[in-house]
Parts: structure tokens; sequence; C-alpha cells
């Protein structure tokens, strides 16, 4: 595989230009819209396994037909980068929301992704611009007031939030440890390798949490959890990972996290038009401080 060198100011300023990062907004932000759809179906780690399987029957024969090149040396840095970005995040993410952790309050907790990625960014030798401080500040401020008007605290429990700052913790994590160990890989291998460590480590879990058999007698297969299996799939584990993958290879960790700022506004915006969600004038107006957040952290000075 051919080694990218690093992105010149000018590639990186044209990639947050073009339509890759609004693709890849549009995807993950459908990730909770999939919660919604296929989690009164099936117990959240099942849901991931039968998720994690299904990527690897669609790529594994393609890797192989096309004869796409495995990495050589980098299979162990890759594999844990998965494990944090992949298992890590969606099991906190997914069996938080299962707990009973409102979507919303979940959006605002991992939202807290870029700050993170941002107070680390010198462990992967980048610097953080004081105007990329602000953006930053402006994305969380926009975020929380995307969500306000969603947050409920009834019922919500200690294992549902430490959940929810598990799943932040590790694609924080993972993300870092990409960035700086294994950017550089062919997109449809290395994502093989990846959820084939994720499988490894959320089978055995469902088998001991959930008694997962191989019956998957737990499982509703309707129509509505078909849709949502597939979609988590092709749209999100492989159309959207393959898109944030891109993205690490070519820009700086901070800009791409600060993409998520801008899931929120548009997962809440896609609720109201498919299940009716409120959506009022101060998710409006969080709606405009994120995306003017996101253009002050990704915006390279003159």
């Amino acid at each position: 595989m051919t080694t990218l060198s690093p992105p010149s100011r000018s590639a990186t300023r044209a990639s947050f230009l073009s339509p890759l990062p609004l693709f890849f907004v549009l995807l993950w932000s459908s990730g909770f819209i999939v919660a919604k759809f296929g989690l009164p179906y099936a117990p959240p780690l099942t849901f991931l396994v039968l998720r994690f399987l299904g990527v690897l029957l669609f790529l594994l024969p393609a890797v192989l037909v096309l004869r796409a090149p495995w990495p050589h040396g980098r299979i162990a840095h890759i594999a844990l980068a998965g494990l944090l970005v992949q298992a890590g995040y969606l099991i906190g993410v997914w069996c938080a929301i299962k707990q009973g952790m409102p979507a919303g309050l979940s959006a605002l907790i991992v939202g807290m992704q870029p700050i993170l990625t941002a107070l680390s960014a010198r462990l992967i030798g980048e610097r953080v611009r004081p105007r990329q401080w602000l953006g930053l500040v402006f994305g969380l401020g926009g975020v929380a007031l995307v969500v306000a008007a969603k947050i409920r605290l009834v019922g919500l429990t200690t294992p549902a939030i430490l959940l929810c700052v598990m799943a932040l913790l590790s694609i924080t994590a993972g993300t870092l440890y990409q960035k700086r160990y294994c950017a550089q890989f062919d997109l449809r291998t290395g994502t093989v390798i990846q959820f084939s460590a994720s499988l490894l480590l959320v089978l055995p879990l469902a088998i001991w949490l959930e008694g997962l058999g191989l019956d998957f007698a737990a499982v509703q297969w309707t129509p509505r959890f078909l849709i949502a299996l597939l979609w988590s799939v092709l749209g999100l584990s492989i159309g959207a990972i393959f898109l944030l993958f891109a993205l690490i290879r070519r820009s700086h960790a901070t800009e791409v996290t600060s993409l998520m700022y801008l899931t929120p506004p548009t997962t809440a915006i896609m609720a109201w038009l498919m299940f009716g969600e409120a959506f009022n004038s101060l998710g409006i107006l969080g709606m405009g401080l994120a995306v003017t957040g996101v253009i002050f952290v990704v915006k390279k000075p003159n």
C-alpha cells in the first residue's frame, strides 16, 4: 500500500470543504436513530454481535476477491484502535441507552470528545490554536442547547452514566491512538481487523451477560429490526467508519473530532422528520452555534 505523506495546509482545508465531512456527519448522526429502531427487538450486546458479524460477512469476501493488502507490523495497533473506537464506544452508548440513559444526555456526554481530544493533542504532536479552543467551547455550548429540551433525569442510574463516560473515553483514546500509531492502512483490511477484534471481545460478553445462544432466541426478527441491523452494518460500520478513517488519515485529530459537535443537531433534525420529536428555536440556535464552533476549529489561519 502506498503511504500517504502528511497533509499540507491547503489539502487539509480542501478536505473539510469537500462533501466527505458532510456525508460522515449524516451517517454518524443516524446511529441514535438506529438505536431507537433496533434496541426494542434485541439486547444491546447481541445486536452488536450481529452488527459485527454482518460487517465481516460483507467485507471479508470483498477483501479476498480484490486481494486487498494486509498491513504488516501494525495489526496489533489497528486491532487495539478498533477495540477502543468500535467495541468500547458502542458497548458504552448502546448499553447506556438500554439502561435508560436519555439519548440527549448521552449525546451531551459523548460530545465532550472534541474537548478531550484537544487537551490530549500534544500527545500526538498536534497544537490547538486559541481560535480553535474558542470554537470547541462554542460547539459544546451549541450541543448543550440542542439537547437541553431532551434531557430527562428521571430513572437515570449510575451504571448508565458510567457506561456513557466509558464510551467517551474509549472513542477519544481510540482516535488518538489510531492517529499516532496506525493512521495509514488499507480501509478494507483494516476494518476487517478492527471488527474481528471487536467481535472477539463482544461475543463472550453477550454469551455471559445476555445468555446469547446459537439460535439468537432473544432477537425479534421484525422488518423494523432488520432495517436497523442492515443500516448499522452498511451505513454506520462500513460507510461512516470508512469516512472517519479517511478523515483521521488526512486531517488533525482535533479537527476531525470537532465534527462530532454536528451530530446532536443533525440527529435532532432526523428525529423531528421521522418521529415528530420537538425541535424548537433553542435547538436552532444551538445548531447555529455548533456549526460556528466547527468552522472556528477547521478553518485555517491566513
